[in-house]
């Protein structure tokens, strides 16, 4: 059932179904989480399997401030503490050292823990009303099924996960895409993940080089992390990168060999910044934003919009290489996985 986030009765709800150890579909500027009790196991465990995600890969604990990092984390580097102080709230997750007798579940049994503060109103709302039940953290990751596309409105987790979940209603996430992840455990701020927030965003707050997670040395070990696997975020249709230049020619070339199935429905989806010169029967077309922002907050929607629409594969314009795409290339390289096709012109 979805209810009404902006309203005391449904956060209450909310809070009480938390309380007894069930699971919260929860918005948030990035995605929507799928939430429970962070330190209650039994209800981490009702994630994994609602999800099938499997238990060794980590989940992200969700706090109402700052001051809640010291009940899960022992200690918190000074960049660490700079990056608290310039982006949270907001969508950026820290990889801390964990305290021993905490959030191993969330955790998938390491030493260490992701932990983030939200900005949406809605997730602000729900956690500080968790807080002062007692319950300090939420654990939320994407509250859809594991590997495939991550929910921005409620109705997308109610379509994964059933009527049975309350989900609070929070609108449409205004970032798109999940949070960057930044290791704080190796001495040095590791990026694990890209999201909106750039590097040089990154290194202006923390007044240091983020490493590359490949730069580390060989053999080092770096925490596991949520949505790092190759293969990730992938709509049911295959998904194919092209260049522009490639795109084009792919639809000049097959063009004349797409029909559409019973029904008129489009068998093929094209997702580019650029238009094409005329309509191609068979080929369902949406424009990509030219921005990276705007392509973040919509690429989701869009890859569960075509999925819908019942075509078997979709081609995407590869996105430009400015760093400001980092977190909208990542997503897409790994919904392409492990079928990821590269074409050149």
């Amino acid at each position: 059932m979805i209810l009404p986030g902006d309203r005391p009765e449904s956060i209450a709800a909310a809070v009480s179904a938390l309380a007894r150890g069930e699971l919260v579909g929860l918005p948030t500027e990035t995605v929507y989480g799928l939430a429970c009790d962070a330190c209650n196991d039994a209800a981490v465990a009702r994630i994994f399997a609602a999800k099938g995600r499997p238990n060794d890969h980590p989940l992200i604990v969700h706090v109402a401030t700052a001051a809640a990092v010291s009940r899960f984390a022992r200690a918190v580097p000074p960049f660490a503490q700079a990056l608290m102080d310039a982006f949270w709230p907001g969508p950026l997750t820290l990889i801390l050292p964990r305290l021993p007798a905490v959030g191993a579940a969330c955790a998938g049994g390491q030493d260490s823990i992701g932990l983030r503060c939200p900005s949406h109103p809605v997730a602000q709302a729900l956690l500080q009303s968790c807080w002062g039940a007692g319950i300090v953290g939420l654990a939320a990751p994407s509250a859809n099924q594991f590997g495939r596309i991550s929910p921005t409105t409620a109705a997308h987790v109610q379509a994964e996960l059933g009527e049975g979940l309350l989900i609070l209603e929070g609108g449409a996430c205004s970032v798109g895409i999940e949070s960057t992840i930044i290791d704080c455990t190796r001495g040095v701020p590791v990026l694990l993940r890209p999201g909106i927030l750039t590097r040089a965003q990154l290194e202006v707050a923390c007044q240091c080089t983020v490493r590359e997670r490949d730069a580390l040395v060989q053999g080092t070990t770096v925490p596991r992390a949520s949505g790092t696997l190759e293969s990730h975020y992938a709509p049911k249709a295959r998904l194919r990168l092209m260049d522009a230049k490639a795109l084009l020619t792919a639809v000049t070339l097959l063009g004349t060999e797409l029909h559409a199935a019973p029904g008129g429905r489009a068998m093929v989806a094209l997702y580019s910044r650029v238009p094409l010169d005329n309509p191609v029967p068979g080929l369902l077309e949406r424009r990509m934003p030219g921005d990276a922002v705007s392509t973040a907050r919509e690429l989701f929607a869009v890859l569960r919009e075509l999925d819908a629409q019942g075509v078997k594969l979709i081609w995407v314009e590869s996105p430009p290489p400015g760093p400001e795409w980092d977190g909208v290339r990542d997503r897409l390289q790994r919904a392409a996985s492990p079928a990821l096709v590269k074409l050149t012109g």
